[in-house]
């Protein structure tokens, strides 16, 4: 068994059911939502119970019907909405991606109406599976994460709104230092995240392991591998993802 992929499909299953008990914490059904990053039907499908239309966003037109759901194309940053067009917005997988966060904070803001709910990894060490492209030589953060997040920062980007409710999921201890990722990017990052739709975030190119490395960088990821090894033993567990759910103008919600 893939242990990695197995734990990975644990990790996506928690995940989905704290949104889920987010989505279940709002009134009834609702008008409208926009849910942005709409890869798939998943959650389109979901959101489509509980609101009488929603409006399935990402930077490609999603590619599914669905009674009740508009696909459309679009970019976080530059919502092509009115303010107050949704009673509820949801980004999950997304903001980690953005490189103009504020930006993308507050066009999600403008156009809810009452409600935001937000999924984002918690607290990731950026230095932790960084990829070397094979093409440019430059250096990519893991899976194009450009942000990093806890409490503090998703209330400072949306600070127009108050926080209802947060939930946590996971556990996470992959923490790195300065000696280890120096060590690591002169191996050339032989165990980044590295896949079959990674992208270089500098020129584009698909990210793939170097066919070969030399005798040094062996040495060098092995020896950041053991500095790590040892590092560990003194870290303690933090979660993998946090979900927020936002309100704005003083919507109420039942229980709150």
């Amino acid at each position: 068994m893939d242990y990695s992929n197995f734990h990975q499909s644990q990790l996506e299953q928690l995940r989905k059911t704290d949104l889920i008990r987010l989505f279940k914490l709002l009134p009834g059904k609702l008008g409208s939502v926009l849910e942005i990053g709409a890869r798939d039907e998943y959650y389109s499908k979901l959101l489509s119970g509980l609101f009488d239309t929603v409006t399935a966003l990402d930077l490609t037109c999603p590619n599914f019907q669905l009674e009740r759901v508009s696909t459309v194309k679009g970019d976080v940053t530059r919502l092509d909405f009115l303010d107050d067009s949704f009673e509820c917005v949801v980004a999950t997988e997304v903001l980690e991606h953005v490189r103009e966060i504020d930006k993308a904070c507050g066009e999600i803001s403008r156009v809810a109406n009452k409600y935001v709910i937000v999924g984002v990894p918690y607290k990731q060490d950026l230095r932790v599976g960084r990829t070397t492209c094979f093409s440019c030589g430059q250096i990519s953060p893991p899976w194009g994460h450009l942000n990093t997040f806890d409490e503090k920062r998703l209330r400072d980007l949306f600070s127009s709104l108050e926080i209802v409710d947060i939930g946590f999921v996971g556990e996470n201890t992959n923490r790195t230092n300065p000696l280890s990722r120096s060590l690591m990017d002169a191996a050339g990052n032989p165990w980044g995240t590295y896949h079959e739709e990674a992208i270089c975030i500098h020129c584009g190119s698909n990210l793939i392991t170097r066919p070969a490395r030399s005798t040094l960088q062996r040495i060098y990821s092995a020896a950041a591998y053991r500095i790590n090894l040892l590092q560990g033993l003194f870290i303690k567990p933090w979660p993998n993802w946090i979900h927020v759910l936002f309100r704005k103008d003083g919507s109420t919600l039942p229980g709150f």
